[in-house]
């Protein structure tokens, strides 16, 4: 599990109208807002080349990919803010 402040995919992914946002955390968290509600889903991320596996903290699983730095997540698809 990649888990660094160094690592490409750290930081904010949003969707293009904002309302979907993935905060990943450097240490291999991930809060995700969605519209007004902060931290609507919390849990833990692991990223294996261009691969991300989340697992929130109910147990529920998911996964993306990362094309070109877009984040292509559970049929959304975020861009990275900056």
């Amino acid at each position: 599990m990649t888990t660094n402040t160094n690592h490409p995919y750290a930081g904010m992914w949003v969707t293009a109208d904002g309302y979907i946002r993935h905060e990943l955390l450097p240490n291999g968290r991930y809060d995700e807002a969605r519209g007004r509600k902060q931290s609507a889903y919390q849990g833990r991320y692991s990223i294996t080349g261009n691969h991300i596996d989340y697992v929130d903290d109910t147990g529920f699983t998911a996964d993306g990919e990362f094309v070109d730095d877009i984040l292509y997540h559970a049929g959304m698809v975020l861009y990275r803010q900056r």
